[in-house]
Order: C-alpha cells, then sequence, then structure tokens
C-alpha cells in the first residue's frame, strides 16, 4: 500500500484539479490517513458535513444570515413569529484568515457529497479557482478501496 509510504500521488492530483471526488469505505477510516497525509504536505484541513449547508457560496464565502429553530416560542415586534435573524462569519474566509504562514492553503473536505446537487458541484469546481488557496474534496459514496477522480467528471455525469 503505498499511501502509507508517501501519499504523494493523492495530493498532487488535487493540487492539479482542485477538487476531487472521492470513494472512500463505507466502515471508515480510511479518509483519515489520506487527511493525515495532505496535512503533511501543508494544508490545513476542514472537515463539513453537505448536508444542511443551504447556498454554499454564501455559505463559505459570504456573511449571512440563519434563523435558529424557534422551538415553539414566539416575539412580539419587528421581527415577526419567525424569530431573530443571526449573522454567520463566511466559513472559508475566515478559515482562510486564520492559516498560518507557512501553510499552502485550505482543503475543503466534504462528507456526505452524494446529496449535492449539480449546481452545487459545479460551485464546488469553481471554488479553487475564485481563491486559489482553496481546494476541495467530497465524498461522492462508497467502494471497497479509495477511488478518486477530478470532481468535474462528477458534475458532467449528473
Amino acid at each position: 500500500m503505498a499511501l502509507i509510504i508517501t501519499g504523494k500521488k493523492f495530493t498532487r492530483e488535487l493540487e492539479q484539479a482542485g477538487a476531487l471526488g472521492i470513494y472512500v469505505p463505507p466502515e471508515g477510516g480510511e479518509e483519515g490517513r489520506y487527511q493525515r497525509r495532505v496535512r503533511g504536505a501543508g494544508y490545513d484541513v476542514l472537515t463539513l458535513t453537505a448536508r444542511g449547508l443551504g447556498d454554499l457560496s454564501s455559505y463559505l464565502l459570504n456573511v449571512h444570515g440563519v434563523r435558529p429553530a424557534h422551538l415553539g416560542k414566539k416575539n412580539l415586534g419587528r421581527e415577526g413569529a419567525v424569530g431573530y435573524r443571526y449573522y454567520i462569519p463566511p466559513i472559508v474566509t475566515y478559515e482562510l484568515e486564520k492559516l498560518p504562514p507557512k501553510s499552502k492553503g485550505l482543503v475543503l473536505w466534504l462528507i456526505e457529497g452524494v446529496i449535492l446537487a449539480p449546481h452545487e458541484l459545479e460551485f464546488l469546481v469553481a471554488l479553487p479557482q475564485l481563491e486559489p488557496r482553496v481546494k476541495v474534496v467530497v465524498e461522492m459514496g462508497g467502494d471497497r478501496d479509495v477511488v478518486w477522480k477530478p470532481l468535474s467528471s462528477f458534475v458532467s455525469a449528473a
């Protein structure tokens, strides 16, 4: 197993493509080795689930408003019955600001990526062009072995 020795092929292909779709064994554990190799190559890894992200461009790159569940309580006044809106900083932009000076960049690792729509995958393919320090890995399902290919091939297949 060459990955245990170096893991350079995955990192090299991630740097070339910018965004990779990956199949991992459903019992888990294998993807952690790849994340460790990417960290060893000088990247920081941010792992998120694709479920509940909403609008990816707003959530990852812009300040956006969220309304938490109101749990049956209604407030009176200007906010109406829908609850308060809280503003959240953009996740990727915030993480890029925190990067150490010697870091190569940020790898956004999304699990459960199979639920993403084709237009959301297109945005993730374009994200490394919008922000060159960001690389994207999306887990697209399960397989017996770890297999990856450029994320753009998943967009064309959908």
